[in-house]
């Protein structure tokens, strides 16, 4: 029997990590549910003990119940019938499910006290890699979690207790309904309607949402234009509401890869629906909060699909000879085998990180939301970190999963572009994760206003004090933070909005670059073995990041214009009508 988890040492290396203490402690509350439940841990040393055993039962069904059978998902996808406005998963998907459900592995996050393992964010991110690994097209059913965290953090308790014991227990599925055929990446401009009944106070839900994952689930958390006349997010509230026959499933969208999740259409016809927390608050607040989990998510699905391509690779390079050698043996494939391995290793130090500044975020807002004043400060500073990690890990990761996925087919040549590996599922099945939940583009713009801010550059430094004492940390570190700090400053004295937006991917990267440096050396000092990769990264990075300030510095001066004269002008644009 396999298992996903034992066989990885770089998650068990992570498992172990110091810094995670603190999070396990405000995590369960000083461990102050050891006498209420008896699953609760009594110090760090079970929780932690704790996390590695859910993480072996989630690494034994990853390995034995779900990757056997992600061909034969990939090939039966999911199926609608119309008459009943039913969907049906593949089998085996439904099966995984029904495993999954049956170890208590539904409600990662949610509290005991709903049938959760009130476990962190950063054991769910290693769980999710886990199953993405095996099938990444489950994770978008497993993944779906963040929507219960959604309705214990903002809703009523009796939709709390209504509704979270039954996700927990996998009685019932989920969706997050926000995407709707003229608002994708502009949620401002969502259409569907929702109407409060004077009389009974009863929201109904009218209008149509598309590109929705699992929207055929039990629970729709919807979001819909509560204030008529508006036109922006101010108008937009959060409802939730029961799937069934008032929401009809228009389709099931035919896709490239992740087969095994259907994406649904639907229309709603005077849906039934109760309001999630405040109204107007629906973009600003909830969803915002919804998407940041589903960004840490996806990171996680295609770190999964890095994984298994690389080993893929790896074992196919090993066993191929050509020219009476093993094709490992080749200098061009070992290096794309190595920058293989390397991105991934970066991807899982980066995203840990980042789900470990979430579970600091949320476990400080808390504190303060209950009166405690001297985490305020902190809190604040934590939670810029979060909304800076969290659309960088996403970007980082999902862009690395397709130039994996890539070069994984390219090492096995003609056979990986045959079904008979799963190269070429997990080449399409990469794809997707940098354009939903936010393309890599929108994840720049999500991160560029931190690294203009100072907040990356101040998580370095802070990072570096934490990590070595006085100048011992090494240089190349201080190096990549003063080239990203001489990349913002030239922006900053151009003082031109469309020359910072035409730059804003490469400070992106350039700070990515620096966090990777950071984060990589770290774990260095920890395991000494890594020290090689780690010094092999910034080899790669410093002189990428030179190149990212001499293009901000001194290239393109003609790009902007030279692009105004290749796109030509835009139809209505500037309401110009004159030409």
């Amino acid at each position: 029997m396999g298992n996903f988890f034992t066989d990885n040492p770089d998650i068990r290396f992570h498992l172990d990590r110091p810094d995670l203490d603190e999070i396990i402690t405000l995590t369960e509350r000083n461990f102050g549910e050891k006498d209420r439940f008896p699953s609760a841990p009594e110090s760090v040393a079970d929780a932690r003990d704790s996390y590695r055993r859910v993480l072996e039962v989630v690494g034994s069904i990853a390995a034995d119940d779900i990757a056997p059978h992600a061909s034969a998902v990939d090939e039966a996808g999911c199926t609608l019938d119309r008459a009943n406005n039913t969907v049906h998963y593949a089998e085996a998907t439904a099966e995984a499910l029904i495993r999954l459900a049956r170890a208590d592995l539904m409600g990662f996050t949610i509290p005991r006290r709903y049938g959760g393992l009130n476990l962190p964010c950063t054991i769910y991110s290693l769980a999710i890699e886990i199953v993405s690994r095996a099938d990444a097209s489950l994770m978008n059913l497993f993944g779906l979690q963040e929507i219960a965290s959604t309705i214990n953090d903002f809703a009523d308790e009796s939709i709390k207790e209504s509704y979270l014991p039954r996700l927990c227990r996998g009685e019932l599925t989920a969706a997050m309904v926000l995407t709707e055929p003229d608002a994708g990446s502009d949620l401002q401009s969502v259409r569907l309607a929702a109407t409060e009944d004077p009389a009974s106070g009863i929201w109904h839900l009218d209008g149509v949402k598309r590109f929705i994952t699992n929207g055929c689930g039990h629970v729709l958390l919807v979001l819909a234009r509560s204030e008529p006349g508006t036109t922006d997010g101010r108008g937009l509230s959060l409802f939730l509401c029961d799937g069934g026959e008032r929401v009809r499933v228009r389709r099931i969208e035919e896709k490239l890869g992740i087969h095994g999740s259907p994406t649904c259409e639907l229309e709603f016809n005077r849906v039934p629906a109760v309001l999630i927390g405040k109204r107007r608050m629906g973009l600003i607040r909830y969803v915002m909060a919804l998407m940041n989990g589903a960004r840490l998510g996806v990171a996680c699905q295609a770190l999964g699909i890095s994984e298994a391509a690389c080993r893929v690779a790896r074992r196919y390079a090993e066993e191929r000879i050509q020219f009476k050698k093993p094709v490992v043996r080749f200098p061009a494939v070992a290096e794309m085998l190595t920058t293989m391995r390397l991105g991934t290793l970066l991807t899982r130090t980066l995203i840990v990180e980042a789900s470990m500044i979430v579970d600091l975020d949320r476990q400080l807002r808390a504190r303060v939301e209950e009166g405690d004043v001297a985490q305020r400060t902190r809190s604040k500073k934590i939670s810029r970190q979060a909304d800076f990690f969290t659309p960088l890990a996403k970007l980082v990761s999902t862009e690395t999963a397709n130039k994996v996925a890539y070069d994984a087919m390219q090492v096995l040549g003609g056979s990986g572009y045959m079904k008979d590996f799963s190269v070429e599922r997990h080449y399409r099945d990469a794809r997707i994760t940098n354009i939903y939940e936010g393309t890599s583009q929108l994840q720049v713009v999500a991160c560029v206003g931190a690294v203009m801010s100072g907040v990356a550059s101040e998580w370095a430094d802070e990072f570096r004090s934490r990590h070595w004492l006085g100048d011992t940390a090494p240089p190349a570190l201080r190096e990549a933070s003063d080239l990203l700090a001489r990349a913002v400053e030239v922006t900053r004295q151009r003082a031109d909005a469309r020359f910072s937006e035409l730059h804003a991917g490469r400070l992106v990267y350039m700070a990515a670059d620096m966090v990777g440096m950071h984060l990589m050396a770290r774990d260095a000092v920890r395991d000494p073995g890594r020290s090689r990769l780690a010094e092999l990264h910034g080899q790669l990075a410093v002189p990428r990041m030179e190149q990212y300030l001499r293009v901000i510095r001194d290239g393109l001066p003609g790009l902007l214009a030279y692009s105004d004269e290749l796109v030509g002008p835009v139809p209505g644009e500037n309401s110009c009508a004159c030409a």
